[in-house]
């Protein structure tokens, strides 16, 4: 017989991976977008860092309201199903029991011993076996608002120290230039982490954040430079 052994497997990360990945990805795009657009309406190297600064305090302030409230509402459905799961097998065991017994058997299960698997499921934890397997809530998607908040904070904070480190080191002539090259090879090297700690292929990832990253620049730089001769 093999001894036991502990499997560490990758989806136990998708919850903090989405959030990290989307708020150091969304903090290096948005604050280096926002700093080449300034840059190209010919503004003063001080008021290119201010913008900065401005984007990476709104932006992890406004990531972190955005996650905590739509995985609130998350959390919020999840204890009603959970809450109803809990009164109907209170008030209605057998029907639930019946309901288990047929989810297993739907899943290739044979009757005989669907039952008999849904009755010691129910005797050893009848609302962790419906939870897990009728509403398809597990510990590890869970939703957690305030871990996705901080996480979605601190990460977009992180993402946009980068360009804005990148245009305070940088000489005035090349400051846009500086942003918006060493931020897209930051998104790359991002891209890159991410999808091996996701156990991904890598290089897609880093070439689709990489192109996003550098049409999103191009398109503010453009406007920015409009804006500038405009006004």
């Amino acid at each position: 017989m093999h001894p036991l052994h502990r499997e560490a497997h990758l989806i136990q990360r998708i919850g903090w991976l989405r959030a990290a990945v989307l708020g150091a990805n969304d903090g290096i795009i948005s604050t280096a977008s926002l700093m080449v657009g300034v840059a190209a309406a010919a503004t003063a190297q001080r008021e290119v860092v201010v913008a900065g600064v401005a984007s990476l305090v709104a932006g992890a302030m406004s990531m972190a309201a955005g996650e905590y409230v739509s995985v609130s509402s998350q959390a919020d459905t999840e204890e009603a199903d959970m809450a109803r799961e809990r009164q109907e097998l209170a008030t209605m065991p057998e029907a639930e029991l019946d309901e288990l017994t047929k989810i297993y058997v739907d899943r290739g299960v044979e009757p005989a011993l669907a039952r008999v698997v849904a009755v010691q499921m129910t005797a050893k934890d009848a609302f962790a076996a419906h939870a897990r397997d009728e509403l398809g809530i597990a510990e590890h998607v869970a939703a957690r608002p305030v871990q996705a908040a901080l996480t979605s904070a601190a990460t977009f904070a992180s993402g946009a120290v980068l360009p804005l480190a990148l245009a305070v080191l940088a000489p005035a002539p090349w400051t846009s230039i500086a942003v918006s090259g060493g931020s897209l090879a930051g998104l790359a090297v991002l891209g890159g982490i991410g999808a091996r700690v996701g156990g991904a292929g890598v290089l897609r990832p880093t070439l689709r954040v990489t192109f996003w990253g550098a049409v999103a620049m191009g398109a503010t730089a453009l406007i920015g430079a409009l804006v500038g001769r405009a006004v």
